[in-house]
């Protein structure tokens, strides 16, 4: 028995206007893998990632997440859009985490991870703040719950960001570049974190620049540029002997 990939892309396009960002990607992501997505700002990595969960809506192709298409159902060959209603339902299988941690100012970290649970979960409270607090704990900050965004340095918020989208018990993880925005000596410690997640076997798809987290974490790697998956392989293989001329310049430009 095969088993189905967690994500699975064939020729996904999507354009904004006469722009088109995505021009036919086909990949697959196996449960349980690390999956990196790398490639120059503009390449479509973060408007790919957005698909998966139907943040964008794409033009053309089909996106499944764990056997089912996401955003659609198919009836006689033709896709009809599902509504919002069971598209959110869905989006709940799927953690997010942004470049800007997107964290609710007025909430403690504590509130911020509980929100989700008992407001669309309907977790009983004591239930999610004991969640809560055993996910404030693995990113190593029990002692931060009581503390706002603001009483926080980026890589914290980060951290709480993680716990957050953990907090729904996600299928799968999708990070966008997570530490792009943070100060050098604060990315250690997020990396550590979905160092750790890659370890309880958390199936993830990362847009990062960090290629040595690729290379050590990641069971894939895939190089986009321009809308095109332009190589793809073991990150140790694509980083150390790269293929293709494009991926070979702008590994020269970041390692």
């Amino acid at each position: 028995m095969s088993i189905e990939p967690m994500v699975r892309a064939e020729q996904v396009h999507k354009s904004y206007g006469q722009v088109e960002v995505l021009k036919g990607i086909d990949l697959e992501v196996q449960p349980g893998q690390v999956f990196c997505l790398v490639g120059p700002s503009g390449s479509g990595k973060s408007t790919f990632l957005r698909c998966i969960n139907h943040l964008e809506k794409i033009n053309a192709g089909r996106l499944y997440v764990d056997g089912e298409l996401v955003g659609y159902q198919e009836k006689n060959g033709k896709l009809h859009e599902l509504p919002d209603r069971v598209v959110a339902q869905k989006r709940r299988d799927i953690g997010m985490v942004f470049q800007r941690f997107n964290l609710f100012p007025h909430m403690t970290a504590l509130e911020n991870i509980t929100e989700a649970p008992t407001q669309v979960k309907k977790v009983p409270k004591a239930q999610a703040r004991e969640q809560a607090m055993e996910l404030l704990t693995k990113v190593g900050l029990a002692d931060k719950a009581g503390n706002y965004p603001s009483q926080l340095s980026g890589g914290q918020q980060q951290r709480v960001a993680i716990a957050r989208a953990l907090a729904m018990e996600p299928k799968l993880m999708l990070f966008d570049e997570p530490t792009s925005a943070l100060d050098p000596e604060l990315v250690g410690d997020v990396l550590d974190v979905m160092r750790g997640l890659a370890e309880d076997g958390m199936t993830m798809i990362v847009v990062t620049h960090e290629m040595g987290f690729a290379r050590e974490v990641g069971d894939s790697l895939v190089f986009m540029d321009g809308g095109v998956v332009v190589e793809s392989g073991h990150p140790r293989e694509v980083l150390t002997n790269p293929q293709h001329e494009r991926t070979q310049a702008f590994l020269s430009k970041v390692l």
